[in-house]
């Protein structure tokens, strides 16, 4: 049997998983990137090899935010196309639109017979991002995740800054005028939302089937609301946070004579 690595380091956290030859998920690692990409390389390596498998003996590929600090890499290739691959293999179709809610990016990225068609990403603002939901998590002393959870009963509310550091201000203005906390969050939401909508309108064609990956693509309410403002069903599986990672190891199956 062969088997293919794929490592995706971003900005926020690393995710590693290995396939075999018949494309099945044989493991799956995630942990945060740290200050020091090499050293997160390092650690994942080390993993790497105490669950069987040696990115020094095998195929491995590395992608995303730190992909040049993975010393044993055979090759790197971008996020682009790795998320594009990724998502193609998770939701099984050749015609996709795929949102990856980064930490610090967010791309949407057309795919068409497999391969990547177009794509678009924010600009250098950290509005829509990860990041943008993390500060504003920090200012209401929330998790991401019981935020979004929150914002689902909340309404009525908004954020007109697309700026973090302004966005912040008006989170704290509101706070300061005893606006309840879920009609914070759902503005919060909403602001990130909007931003990734808007970005993917800016794509031309068929949509064809839309999916969410990244580290939001466990938030149900992210999704949900996505949905709505997009009029289409947003897809999602709890293996979306992997697509780069997967797109990496797929990239793998063309480096020949390293399986052992």
């Amino acid at each position: 049997m062969n088997y293919y690595i794929g490592i995706d380091i971003g900005s926020t956290c690393a995710k590693t998983v290995v396939l075999d030859e018949n494309k099945t998920l044989l493991l799956h690692l995630v942990q945060p990137t740290g200050w020091s990409s090499v050293d997160t390389a390092l650690a994942i390596q080390r993993e790497l090899r105490e669950a069987g498998f040696d990115p020094e003996q095998l195929p491995c590929v590395a992608t995303g935010y730190g992909r040049i600090s993975v010393p044993f890499a055979d090759k790197t290739v971008t996020e682009i196309t790795c998320h594009g691959r990724g998502a193609a293999l998770l939701h099984g179709g050749e015609e996709l639109t795929v949102i990856d809610i980064g930490g610090q990016d967010t791309k949407i990225i057309r795919v068409e017979g497999g391969m990547v068609k177009d794509f678009v990403m924010n600009d250098k603002c950290s509005a829509g991002t990860g990041r943008f939901l993390e500060v504003m998590a920090n200012t209401l002393a929330l998790r991401p995740d019981a935020l979004c959870d929150l914002a689902r009963r909340g309404g009525g509310t908004s954020i007109s800054s697309m700026c973090t550091v302004f966005a912040e201000s008006e989170v704290i203005s509101l706070i300061g005028r005893g606006e309840k906390k879920e009609n914070i969050a759902y503005a919060v939401v909403d602001s990130i939302v909007k931003k990734v909508a808007s970005q993917a309108r800016r794509l031309e064609g068929s949509p064809g089937r839309v999916c969410l990956t990244g580290g939001l693509c466990s938030c149900a309410y992210v999704r949900d609301a996505l949905s709505i403002e997009l009029r289409t069903e947003v897809a999602a599986c709890p293996e979306g946070r992997y697509a780069g990672a997967l797109g990496a190891a797929l990239s793998a199956f063309s480096i020949r004579g390293k399986n052992v």
